[in-house]
């Protein structure tokens, strides 16, 4: 960082992170889902390549002695607060650099800047194995806008980044004066995305704030 100063650097975070395998990741001692903290207890089983079933395909989240290193890693160490996740196969990956606050926040799928200029949230969630999607600052002049829970990274209404890694096209969707999205998530249905307000509204199986086909593009 002092030879190449502090964005450049970042910046170079971002896309070894994007390049390397899970195990490469899980050799610099991220935390994981077969751990808590940075002393590996799986080093001999992480640093193989996963094994591929026949006619099948290699899960996420991979846990116990299946070979191959995990698929979801976060950093509690470092002020970039790394994130790192991975869908089924290792076919699509996000990296997150939260870097102590949403403004500083770099998200990168695939190997490819996205949502720059955006607030970002600390951490993103993968739908329907494709389609990448974290909150964003919200709109400032909703009326419900306002501080958020206590350990919220953004304020109460937030907006929805969707980012398609199959097309590489991002979406971001702005709540209405009516829509109180301070927890939107997208649902994968039949060729239609559904987005709710909340994870409980999703649940609850209600009608959806918002739908669109998933495969033509945002208007505009």
């Amino acid at each position: 960082m002092r030879l190449v100063g502090e964005d450049r650097y970042v910046e170079r975070l971002g896309e070894l992170l994007s390049q390397a395998a899970p195990r490469d990741i899980a050799a610099t001692g991220l935390g994981c889902t077969r751990r808590v903290d940075r002393a590996c207890r799986f080093a001999e089983i992480c640093s193989q390549d996963p094994v591929v079933p026949p006619g099948g395909k290699i899960e996420s989240y991979r846990h116990g002695e299946v070979p191959g290193a995990c698929s979801s890693f976060i950093d509690c160490w470092t002020r970039h607060q790394i994130e790192v996740d991975f869908t089924a196969g290792d076919r699509h990956r996000s990296v997150l650099l939260f870097r102590d606050s949403p403004a500083e926040a770099r998200l990168w799928v695939n190997g490819v800047r996205v949502g720059e200029g955006e607030w970002l949230d600390k951490g993103g969630f993968w739908e329907d194995e494709r389609f990448f999607t974290i909150r964003i600052e919200g709109p400032k002049d909703h009326p419900q806008q306002g501080l958020g829970d206590i350990g919220a990274q953004l304020y109460n209404i937030v907006s929805l980044l969707i980012h398609d890694a199959e097309r590489g096209a991002t979406r971001i969707l702005v709540p209405e004066d009516t829509e109180n999205w301070t927890d939107p998530v997208l649902d994968v249905r039949d060729g239609t995305g559904h987005v709710y307000p909340t994870r409980e509204a999703r649940a609850a199986g209600g009608t959806p704030d918002r739908t669109f086909p998933i495969d033509e593009p945002e208007a505009g």
